[in-house]
């Protein structure tokens, strides 16, 4: 779509959960610091049903993609492994209804940020594959499922130099919460790593072939560090050129 004149339209995609909890009936949910995270950053967070039939006109209608987190894992056949028994809860239509926004905003080149989850996600539309499990899978790695909260630092990051994601922080060391089980194993067609953890684990991922499409581990909307806002004001800037 051409550059807005107004607040670039950010699309969130959310979570979704059974009848339980908080409704007796199916519902949607989104953690209230992705839209403010949004907001602060200048743009206007707008969230996304997993529908399939309205994808295209949801698509028509921002200027920058959002793919969230959640509690939960890819499919590991959508990236061609055997699904071991570290995956245990996978939601597919959220992951059905993701893939196809991603494809269509690499298609269109609408600037896209995937979270946690979301940078697995992105990485899987590219054609990468995630690692299962990471205590199980990698030797001598950290706890990357944080037992301080989310607005804490769990870990820090490396920063790669001369990438997207390394201008738009301006350090080569950042610390970040950390909060999966899951991460990259191998990236994406066209994609480069941006940021490793002390362990080797990858903490981010960017394409090369669009104007913006960054993918990271943590998860900045809790606002750990400078570079945190960093990022989702370079994201709003981005869908508002």
């Amino acid at each position: 779509m051409s550059p807005p004149s107004h607040q670039p339209v950010i699309g969130v995609t959310l979570d979704y959960e059974t009848a339980g909890g908080y409704s007796k009936f199916p519902w949607y949910a989104v953690r209230e610091n992705y839209m403010d995270a949004v907001t602060f950053a200048g743009g206007l967070p707008v969230a996304l049903p997993h529908s399939d039939q309205n994808i295209s006109q949801y698509m028509d209608m921002i200027d920058g993609l959002l793919v969230t987190g959640g509690a939960f894992d890819v499919d590991p056949q959508l990236f061609g492994a055997a699904r071991t028994n570290t995956v245990t809860v996978t939601k597919t239509q959220r992951t059905r209804f993701e893939l196809s926004a991603v494809g269509i905003a690499l298609e269109r080149d609408i600037p896209l940020l995937g979270i946690c989850g979301g940078e697995q996600l992105i990485n899987v539309a590219l054609g990468g594959s995630l690692i299962q499990d990471i205590s199980h899978d990698v030797a001598g790695s950290l706890q990357h499922e944080q037992v301080a909260p989310r607005n804490e630092p769990g870990h820090s990051v490396n920063i790669i130099s001369k990438t997207l994601l390394h201008s738009i922080v301006g350090q080569s060391t950042i610390e970040v919460n950390s909060a999966h089980h899951q991460a990259v194993a191998n990236i994406g067609t066209s994609c480069v790593v941006n940021a490793l953890a002390p362990d080797g684990i990858i903490e981010g991922i960017e394409e090369l072939n669009h104007r913006f499409c960054l993918g990271i581990q943590w998860h900045p909307e809790f606002h750990i560090s400078s570079g945190d806002r960093k990022i989702f004001e370079a994201f709003v800037n981005a869908c508002n050129q």
